[in-house]
């Protein structure tokens, strides 16, 4: 199991930051319903894999009658069961979690995929989602970069101030070789706490587009299509199971 950096371990801080980023989950999540409606009309149940503290599956709640989450993340999944009560929500590594039960969609977001670290634990992730999905099944990855378009020396930052919590995070991004190696500084501020400080390292892997579509096609997961959301987005990769939809 891949060890997590100190921010996944914090998960009040985790979503405070991006709530004040104002990370548009909503409109994310409607984009994917619609990607999702347009191959798969009946889709009924929907599985988000790496879903954090649970904003985008509390939308997906609002389109599909069942959903449920499995992360990583012992912290996020504490804090997606506050927002979630009675979604089943599920501690668990992508690549090999069994929840004895298939979906008619899977979701893995916010780039998720890219920290596996190597092709292997990417085709074993695509297989694992695969044995999730019912028969014309949906699955939808938004992916890291690629090595063709990953930047060098790219510095980030933002600070925000949700609730009486003030954040500061500043990253820089490096490519070294098949892999983006991210430092992460942050300042956390309250007014009963007073002001720390911790550092995050985050290693994602630069999978080419070539790699994706075999690890989908090892999976039983064809027609894969990359769509594009944006400025400064990785876009998003949507595919659908063999067999008839249900």
């Amino acid at each position: 199991m891949a060890e997590l950096s100190p921010i996944y371990h914090q998960a009040e801080v985790y979503d405070a930051f991006y709530r004040g980023r104002e990370r548009g989950y909503e409109a994310d999540s409607r984009l994917i319903t619609k990607y999702v409606r347009e191959r798969n009309p009946a889709a009924a149940s929907l599985l988000d894999v790496a879903c954090g503290a649970g904003r985008n599956l509390d939308h997906f709640a609002e389109s599909f009658p069942h959903v449920e989450g499995v992360d990583l993340a012992a912290d996020m999944i504490r804090l997606a069961r506050r927002r979630l009560p009675g979604v089943p929500l599920h501690e668990g590594d992508m690549t090999d979690f069994d929840l004895g039960r298939r979906f008619d969609v899977v979701t893995c977001l916010f780039s998720s995929i890219g920290y596996l670290p190597d092709v292997g634990a990417l085709n074993a992730a695509l297989r694992c989602f695969g044995r999730h999905l019912n028969p014309g099944g949906v699955v939808v990855v938004e992916p890291w970069y690629s090595p063709e378009n990953a930047l060098s020396g790219r510095v980030m930052g933002d600070v925000v101030t949700v609730d009486g919590q003030t954040i500061s995070r500043v990253s820089h991004t490096v490519v070294e070789g098949r892999r983006h190696r991210m430092s992460v500084q942050y300042l956390v501020a309250d007014a009963e706490s007073g002001i720390r400080h911790f550092t995050d390292l985050h290693l994602l892997s630069l999978f080419t587009r070539e790699e994706y579509d075999a690890a989908f096609a090892g999976a039983g997961i064809g027609a894969v299509e990359f769509v594009e959301t944006g400025p400064g987005r990785p876009g998003l990769l949507v595919g659908v199971a063999s067999g008839a939809a249900g």
